[in-house]
């Protein structure tokens, strides 16, 4: 059964403005049934995960130019960045929107080429998991997420009931489609399987990973931290590496789709920001197993239940943007007395701020901190306290207690 997904007009609309398409997004996510599913008939399909084909490409790209000429859509396109400049000399040759449609889930490792060869020639988007409204069936009419009145209550109205089990069900089971819509699918045995792969297909070559217990002991640490600020020493010294390869490692799995960094919000009118990013799993599915919780009810109990939480609704929003093929204008502010706002979105020269609490009556006290964006100095619009209240009620003149049914 295919979902459709809110990307799909998007990567419709820059296939008929750019010469080259580029899909990115991590192992699993759906960018190849999504773009199998919007290519014509006559568009050809290669994968480069077929050995014979991947030998030809790189071997002699010019011979694999000729027998898949365009319209054509190669499959990660990462294990053969020989053909790049051939695509290149075809592209300025022909300048004929939508000739190549090519899928990568390795950015940290394709960009440097794409940015050389093409730049100019391609429009890039980026594929996350399944949002919740894309398993829902209204994946084509999710709007990028904005706290205010009319977007909540239209939300609300298309959107199921998400009581406290069926949301940690959702949470506990991740985003990848597979696993996602397959209740029967082997939960443990998916992401077992995910992470071997990840370690030893996508990162132990290129990263030139010696020994697979440390990266997966600092896979397991990274998880921990999901929703925390980011602390690089106190990472490294957890998975047992330096400082350097926990550097190395994190921006990988930054560019390869498995985690976000979110930035803080820093303007010159205030001197107080702590600059260090918070880190979020952009799949919580991921994280779960990462974190070793075998179940929704044990997660839900636990010590993560509340970073995990925090996790899932910024994945949320994160897709409502990125799946609208727009940047995602989050922040988050913290000052040196430690007093923080989750989530700032900058939109039309206003912020809008949010928290997250996994709470079924949030009141006033969880938006105390929203009047300190006030020293920014910018405009503020309308926010809001995701949680597990039943109603959008307001808190005050401009927050309100947003359902996460919202989402």
């Amino acid at each position: 059964m295919y979902v459709p997904r809110t990307l799909e007009s998007f990567i419709k609309n820059a296939a008929l403005q750019f010469p080259v398409l580029l899909l990115t997004g991590a192992r699993q996510v759906g960018k190849t049934t999504c773009i199998r599913h919007l290519a014509e008939k006559e568009r050809t399909y290669v994968s480069l995960d077929d050995p014979l084909v991947l030998n030809l490409a790189k071997e002699d790209p010019a011979l694999f130019m000729q027998r898949f000429p365009p319209p054509v859509l190669i499959d990660e396109i990462q294990y053969a960045p020989e053909l790049l400049p051939y695509i290149k000399i075809e592209v300025d040759r022909e300048r004929k929107p939508g000739s190549f449609w090519i899928t990568g889930s390795q950015q940290f490792h394709l960009m440097k080429g794409i940015s050389e060869t093409l730049a100019g020639r391609v429009g890039i988007l980026n594929l996350l998991g399944l949002s919740r409204r894309e398993m829902l069936g209204s994946g084509y009419n999710i709007k990028p997420f904005v706290p205010d009145s009319a977007t909540i209550i239209e939300r609300l109205e298309t959107g199921d009931e998400l009581d406290l089990k069926k949301l940690y069900k959702l949470i506990w089971r991740g985003s990848f489609p597979e696993v996602a819509l397959r209740n029967e699918l082997d939960w443990n045995l998916f992401y077992s399987s995910y992470v071997q792969t990840y370690l030893q297909r996508d990162i132990r070559d290129l990263a030139k990973v010696g020994d697979e217990m440390s990266f997966l002991r600092f896979l397991r640490a990274s998880a921990a931290r999901s929703g925390q600020l980011l602390n690089m020493s106190e990472l490294a010294r957890d998975a047992d590496v330096s400082s350097n390869t926990a550097k190395k490692w994190l921006s990988l799995l930054q560019a390869s789709g498995i985690i976000y960094l979110l930035e803080p919000y820093f303007s010159n009118t205030t001197k107080r920001m702590v600059k260090r990013p918070k880190l979020y799993f952009l799949d919580t599915g991921l994280c779960a197993y990462l974190t070793e919780w075998l179940s929704p009810e044990t997660l839900e109990a636990g010590a993560m239940s509340g970073a995990i939480f925090e996790t899932w609704v910024l994945g949320e929003l994160l897709k409502s943007y990125w799946h609208n093929g727009l940047r995602a204008p989050f922040y988050y502010y913290r000052d040196k007395d430690q007093k923080e706002v989750d989530l700032i979105i900058v939109r039309d020269g206003k912020l809008y701020p949010l928290e997250f609490k996994k709470t079924a009556s949030p009141g006033k006290k969880e938006a105390r901190n929203f009047q300190l964006l006030e020293k920014l100095q910018m405009p503020l619009g309308s926010g809001g306290v995701i949680s597990l209240a039943e109603q959008f009620l307001p808190l005050t003149s401009t927050v309100h207690a947003i359902p996460v049914a919202a989402l």
